[in-house]
């Protein structure tokens, strides 16, 4: 008697990430990551764009981690270039967990300068975990250039990004803790203390820029 053979078709599993359930979705991604399969990567990595679930998206990312990097790498740098904030935004966090550095020279300028607060933080995540050896310096380079930017959020993100560097961060924030912008010299001084200081908090370093800022602000126009 010939047995039924059994059904491998990735379909089932891939309708799941489909489900009006965000429980579903996330049994689904499980269930892609569980038991890896080339033919789950592009709708893993076409979910991340638009996947509304925070839980979700970081199975999304998990099951993409468990696929080949020479499968996963080349789809997540073609989503770089995508339209949707948000589909730049997972692409970047998921390239970071792999830490697959033959995607460094996709993130690019536009990336780590993008307009958009979540896909520059999220550069920033993945340039500092891909940057190779000799090229530290010209990162922070550019991240410096972006003290000052945006809320709370943005600006510890990019002091972490900024600290992850090292040492060579160090002449680009003095620069920075002189610039006549006090946003920027705000930012750098308080960089600059978490760094020396991580135990300290950004929270704490921030309002002591502040007053430092302030002080220099008085002693001038005196």
């Amino acid at each position: 008697m010939t047995m039924p053979k059994e059904d491998t078709h990735p379909m089932p599993a891939l309708r799941g990430l489909e489900d009006n359930g965000s429980s579903v979705r996330l049994r689904a991604a499980l269930a892609a990551g569980t038991t890896p399969d080339p033919r789950f990567v592009d709708k893993l990595v076409e979910r991340c764009a638009i996947e509304p679930e925070f839980s979700v998206r970081e199975m999304l990312t998990w099951a993409l981690t468990r696929h080949s990097s020479s499968l996963t790498v080349p789809r997540l740098i073609d989503e770089l270039r995508a339209e949707r904030p948000q589909a730049r935004s997972q692409a970047l966090h998921t390239l970071s967990k792999i830490g697959d550095r033959r995607a460094w020279p996709a993130i690019t300028r536009a990336l780590l300068t993008d307009p958009d607060d979540e896909v520059a933080r999220s550069a920033w995540r993945a340039a500092v975990v891909l940057v190779p050896e000799g090229e530290a310096a010209g990162l922070a380079g550019v991240l410096a250039a972006q003290l000052g930017r945006g809320e709370h959020e943005t600006q510890l993100s990019l002091s972490r990004a900024l600290i992850a560097l090292g040492e060579v961060i160090m002449p680009t924030l003095h620069a920075g803790m002189t610039d006549a912008d006090p946003r920027v010299r705000q930012h750098a001084i308080a960089t600059e203390r978490l760094w020396r200081d991580p135990d300290a908090g950004f929270g704490f370093a921030i309002e002591e820029a502040k007053r430092v800022v302030a002080l220099d602000a008085i002693g001038q126009e005196g």
